[in-house]
Protein backbone atom coordinates (compact mmCIF):
# COMPACT_ATOMS: atom_id res chain seq x y z
CA UNK A 1 0.00 0.00 0.00
CA UNK A 2 1.07 3.92 -0.64
CA UNK A 3 -0.35 7.15 0.22
CA UNK A 4 -0.06 9.89 -2.16
CA UNK A 5 -0.29 13.39 -0.43
CA UNK A 6 -1.33 16.21 -2.18
CA UNK A 7 -0.69 19.64 -1.08
CA UNK A 8 -2.65 22.68 -2.60
CA UNK A 9 -3.48 25.99 -1.52
CA UNK A 10 -7.07 27.04 -1.85
CA UNK A 11 -8.26 30.45 -1.50
CA UNK A 12 -10.55 30.63 1.24
CA UNK A 13 -13.61 31.48 -0.68
CA UNK A 14 -12.83 28.82 -2.83
CA UNK A 15 -12.61 26.13 -0.10
CA UNK A 16 -16.60 25.12 -0.39
CA UNK A 17 -16.15 24.77 -4.02
CA UNK A 18 -12.68 22.51 -4.15
CA UNK A 19 -14.26 20.47 -1.53
CA UNK A 20 -17.18 19.43 -3.51
CA UNK A 21 -15.12 19.37 -6.42
CA UNK A 22 -12.65 17.27 -4.74
CA UNK A 23 -15.53 15.13 -3.41
CA UNK A 24 -16.72 14.01 -6.70
CA UNK A 25 -13.66 13.82 -8.26
CA UNK A 26 -11.81 11.56 -5.49
CA UNK A 27 -15.35 8.67 -5.41
CA UNK A 28 -14.81 8.98 -9.78
CA UNK A 29 -11.01 7.91 -9.15
CA UNK A 30 -11.82 5.58 -6.52
CA UNK A 31 -14.60 3.65 -8.70
CA UNK A 32 -12.95 3.70 -12.00
CA UNK A 33 -9.32 3.63 -11.72
CA UNK A 34 -7.45 0.40 -10.70
CA UNK A 35 -5.97 0.19 -7.22
CA UNK A 36 -7.37 3.22 -6.10
CA UNK A 37 -8.25 3.17 -2.53
CA UNK A 38 -10.01 6.63 -1.55
CA UNK A 39 -8.55 9.79 -0.11
CA UNK A 40 -9.23 11.68 2.74
CA UNK A 41 -8.70 15.69 2.99
CA UNK A 42 -7.12 17.56 5.90
CA UNK A 43 -7.41 21.46 6.07
CA UNK A 44 -4.23 23.32 8.42
CA UNK A 45 -6.21 24.90 11.23
CA UNK A 46 -2.95 27.65 11.00
CA UNK A 47 -3.44 28.32 7.82
CA UNK A 48 -6.85 27.06 6.32
CA UNK A 49 -5.51 28.07 2.64
CA UNK A 50 -3.39 24.82 2.84
CA UNK A 51 -5.02 21.72 2.01
CA UNK A 52 -3.90 18.23 1.81
CA UNK A 53 -5.30 15.56 0.43
CA UNK A 54 -3.76 11.80 0.88
CA UNK A 55 -5.05 9.18 -1.60
CA UNK A 56 -4.84 5.49 -0.99
CA UNK A 57 -3.38 2.97 -3.53
CA UNK A 58 -2.99 -0.78 -3.49
CA UNK A 59 0.50 -0.25 -5.45
CA UNK A 60 2.86 2.54 -6.73
CA UNK A 61 2.12 1.20 -10.26
CA UNK A 62 -0.97 1.69 -10.13
CA UNK A 63 -0.86 5.13 -8.71
CA UNK A 64 1.91 5.81 -11.75
CA UNK A 65 -0.09 3.98 -14.79
CA UNK A 66 -3.02 6.77 -12.91
CA UNK A 67 -0.55 9.32 -13.10
CA UNK A 68 1.33 8.95 -16.34
CA UNK A 69 1.01 12.52 -17.50
CA UNK A 70 1.86 14.22 -14.18
CA UNK A 71 -1.64 16.27 -14.70
CA UNK A 72 -4.30 13.65 -14.82
CA UNK A 73 -7.23 14.77 -16.58
CA UNK A 74 -9.50 13.66 -13.82
CA UNK A 75 -8.24 16.40 -11.15
CA UNK A 76 -8.34 19.35 -13.80
CA UNK A 77 -11.63 20.71 -11.60
CA UNK A 78 -9.35 21.00 -8.52
CA UNK A 79 -6.75 22.28 -10.52
CA UNK A 80 -9.20 25.31 -11.93
CA UNK A 81 -9.62 25.91 -8.04
CA UNK A 82 -6.52 25.23 -6.25
CA UNK A 83 -3.13 25.49 -6.63
CA UNK A 84 -1.57 21.96 -6.66
CA UNK A 85 1.97 22.77 -4.74
CA UNK A 86 3.74 18.91 -4.17
CA UNK A 87 2.77 15.61 -4.45
CA UNK A 88 4.38 13.08 -2.26
CA UNK A 89 3.85 9.14 -2.83
CA UNK A 90 4.61 7.32 0.98
CA UNK A 91 5.26 3.43 1.75
CA UNK A 92 1.94 2.82 3.83
CA UNK A 93 4.64 0.97 6.81
CA UNK A 94 1.60 0.66 9.77
CA UNK A 95 -2.05 1.91 10.04
CA UNK A 96 -4.03 1.41 13.07
CA UNK A 97 -6.53 4.21 12.47
CA UNK A 98 -9.90 3.01 12.93
CA UNK A 99 -13.45 3.87 11.45
CA UNK A 100 -15.53 6.32 13.55
CA UNK A 101 -18.79 4.16 14.58
CA UNK A 102 -21.51 5.30 16.58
Amino acid sequence: MIRVVYRWKVKEDDFVNFQEVWSRTTNHIHETVAGALGSFMLRSSEDPTEILTVAKWDSVENWKAFWVADNPSEMKGMREIGERISVTVYDEVDDFTRSHVE
